[in-house]
């Protein structure tokens, strides 16, 4: 079980260490690889077809500011669920950016989480389904946040 995160720069790794935090909490380990659509499609279909070869579960996320052709690429190509969790430092730079991640076209499925917390946990979630020991710890949490109200 992984969580493999795309990157369109490296200016990006920063904002993934966020989600990363909260993975290394679980205990399910991640990678990150930097390879932009737009600007080397070949290497992205590279990596699209070893991730693909690769039997164990995992989930995407793609983390890409200004114009998200990335996360459209992978939820098109791979078998695996993507997570499309796009930086923003500034509020008019989320207004702009946010459509490149929200309409895609038919048979592209790709979710768009805003919070790098909240796409952590969604990952866990979804390799949950699969380990029952990461389900238990997801459901211990939820009882603890549910036990705070």
């Amino acid at each position: 079980m992984k969580v493999t995160f795309l990157l369109g720069s490296k200016t990006d790794i920063e904002f993934t260490e966020q989600i990363q935090k909260l993975l290394e909490e679980y205990s399910v380990p991640s990678e990150i690889i930097v390879a932009s659509a737009h600007k080397v499609p070949e290497k992205v279909y590279e990596i699209m077809e070893k991730l693909n070869a690769d039997p164990q579960p995992q989930v995407v996320i793609t983390v890409v500011g200004m114009s998200n052709g990335l996360a459209g690429v992978a939820a098109a190509g791979l078998v695996h669920p993507v997570i499309n969790c796009p930086p923003y430092a500034t509020l008019e730079e989320y207004m702009v950016d946010i459509h490149s991640c929200l309409r895609y076209p038919s048979e592209v499925p790709s979710m768009t989480v805003l919070s790098p917390k909240n796409a952590a946990l969604a990952a866990i979630r979804i390799l949950g389904e699969g380990d029952s020991g990461l389900k238990e710890k997801m459901a211990a949490r939820i009882a603890k946040v549910k036990s705070q109200y």
